[in-house]
């Protein structure tokens, strides 16, 4: 799937979700070596694990972060 975030230096997000996990996750522009952790990270876990684990979370002043977006566009993906 792609996912246009918002509010976030990422371009676009690219993900999959096999048997409810996620899988392949690749962020365009950002900070590379976060957003490269960050997919390392959640690579395997659950979808709603992610969720609950990046969603809300902040870059600053800002009211998005690049995890948070993640969790938006899993959200996005499964109908929430």
């Amino acid at each position: 799937m792609h996912y246009k975030p918002t509010g976030v230096c990422s371009q676009n997000i690219e993900f999959d979700i096999e048997d409810n996990k996620v899988k392949n996750v690749h962020f365009i522009g950002g900070c590379n070596g976060n957003l490269q952790g960050i997919a390392r990270l959640v690579e395997g876990m659950d979808v709603q694990e992610v969720i609950d684990r990046v969603e809300g979370i902040r870059c600053g002043f800002k009211a998005t972060s690049c995890p948070d977006q993640l969790a938006q566009a899993l959200k996005t993906a499964i109908g929430k």
